[in-house]
């Protein structure tokens, strides 16, 4: 397995992520801190191969009783829940590295319908209110 660069340079970003999950991969840092990697495979220490990360995940969505969800769909949900709870569509475009937002709402359009059945219902009940 060869490391290079990302396909994009919107690929190399910063994000936000909550203190709890700092903690938590901090925590697991310190189990293996000789390790360049912070989730170094257990039978080489070193990476893991792409492909054993998806079957990790069957595993671990197995386990738990779960419905199998691909992989890669978990980006998906992160972007859909984010903008369903109000994260604003640039915010999210840029911690999923798109280029621009307007690729962002064109992906998720149907959370975008949800959002804005959302704020319709939001209105009328306004309406009722006043009127």
């Amino acid at each position: 397995m060869t490391v290079c660069q990302p396909k994009t340079s919107n690929s190399v970003r910063e994000i936000s992520i909550p203190r709890e999950a700092v903690e938590l991969l901090v925590q697991e840092h310190q189990r293996h801190p000789e390790s360049p990697y912070l989730f170094p495979s257990p039978k080489t220490g070193g990476m893991y191969h792409p492909d054993s990360i998806v079957n990790l995940h069957k595993k671990i969505l197995k386990d738990a009783g779960l419905e199998y969800v691909r992989f890669h769909d978990l980006r998906h949900t992160f972007a859909t829940v984010a903008l369903q709870s109000g994260v604003d569509v640039k915010t999210v475009s840029a911690m999923l590295g798109h280029y621009d937002a307007g690729f962002t709402l064109r992906t998720y359009t149907h959370t975008n319908r949800r959002m804005q059945e959302k704020a319709a219902e939001k209105m009328g009940n306004f309406m009722a209110q006043v009127l």
